[in-house]
């Protein structure tokens, strides 16, 4: 399929300097509704509230909402010490509205090191607060063009894991699109790459409870793009992969750590389990800066606890019968020996055999290095 034939990618997040819109994917497949965001307060509330979701579009939307904000501060700022207190308190409740995505606390971190190295060597500029300002959005509108490019590289190198196949079969979970990123997707973005190839048979996409991403999300951009592709409740994967022949599950990740155990929508751990059963290559998608090296195992991983109504209720009807409890954790974790490989956009890291695992810190050393 030629390039000039694909359908103009959906887009989730709207930016020019100064103004800021999200796509609300509450609303979604309903209608295509998008809201301002006109600082650090409105985007954590749209992260916390999932309007916006997907760690890389989490992260951007952050680093954005600051980059609209920055002028009323920078009016507000009597000093440079204040304009930075002011921001580092922006920081904090961006950092607060989701602890499981490393994307964010990395962009946070990258940010931080910005402040630091102003405090420390203001020079002898005439206006520090506004210099600073100027790297923030910078440094903001960087990575929205970084994350549209780190995802094509992503979608090329997946795809070239299966050189010299055709009809190939994926299955992938959850929302890893271009309404989970900037534009074209992780996970998605290898099933758009092997369509754009004409290698693409056909996908399956997961529905994602309790949430229903899949559903929802992932069936409204295949279909708006013109992807064969069928939708099934996560309890039909197993028995799906001895149906067909799956030649792969292809899925993103919130926080890949040192040794590759890797967090990602509640249902990942099971289909990679069911994967290796049925001796289906199982990846995840995922830019480098969804790895995190400072945890060397998937036990470190803090796993959020969403809110009840979300597993009770859809579309505000309640399913459930009153007084349930619920047990309703946002995210599992895929231990690394499931994992046939990570794909980045530096290349597709392969498992230490020897050792059953990922060595994640001596990969990260190697792309330094180029």
């Amino acid at each position: 399929m030629s390039k000039s034939a694909v359908t103009p990618r959906l887009e989730a997040i709207r930016y020019s300097r100064g103004s800021l819109s999200i796509l609300d994917q509450l609303k979604l497949p309903h209608s295509s509704e998008f809201i301002t965001i006109a600082n650090c307060a409105q985007a954590a509330e749209a992260i916390k509230s999932m309007q916006v979701r997907g760690a890389p579009a989490i992260a951007v939307t952050a680093v954005l909402s600051l980059a609209v904000e920055l002028p009323s501060m920078v009016e507000k700022s009597a000093d440079l010490k204040m304009f930075v207190r002011m921001i580092d308190d922006r920081l904090e409740v961006l950092g607060n509205s989701r602890p499981t995505a490393v994307n964010l606390f990395e962009a946070i971190g990258r940010i931080k090191k910005i402040l630091s190295q102003a405090t420390a060597q203001p020079g002898n500029n005439s206006n520090p607060i506004q210099n600073l300002s100027s790297t923030l959005v910078n440094f903001a509108e960087g990575m929205l063009e970084k994350d549209i490019s780190d995802n094509r590289a992503i979608g090329s190198y997946g795809a070239d894991l299966f050189k010299g196949k055709s009809k190939i079969k994926i299955l992938t979970h959850c929302n890893t699109g271009s309404l989970a990123t900037v534009g074209y997707g992780t996970a998605l973005g290898v099933i758009r790459a092997l369509h754009e190839r004409g290698q693409l048979e056909h996908a399956f996409a997961t529905e994602t409870r309790p949430y229903n991403q899949g559903a929802r999300l992932t069936a409204f951009e295949l279909v708006y793009e013109k992807i064969p592709a069928t939708l099934i409740t996560d309890s039909m994967a197993s028995f799906l992969m001895k149906q067909e022949k799956i030649d792969a599950v292809i899925v993103g990740a919130d926080r890949v750590v040192a040794n590759g155990d890797t967090a990602n929508k509640i249902g990942t751990y099971q289909l990679a389990i069911a994967a290796k059963h049925h001796g289906i290559p199982f990846y995840v998608a995922a830019p480098l800066t969804s790895i995190d090296i400072s945890k060397s195992s998937g036990d470190d991983i803090h796993i959020e606890q969403r809110p009840a109504n979300e597993l009770t209720h859809i579309f505000g009807q309640r399913l459930a019968a009153e007084g349930i409890e619920v047990w309703n954790p946002s995210f599992d974790v895929t231990p690394a020996e499931l994992i046939s490989g990570i794909i980045t956009e530096h290349g597709v890291v392969l498992p230490e055999l020897s050792q059953n695992c990922f060595d994640l810190p001596a990969f990260l050393k190697g792309v330094a290095g180029k």
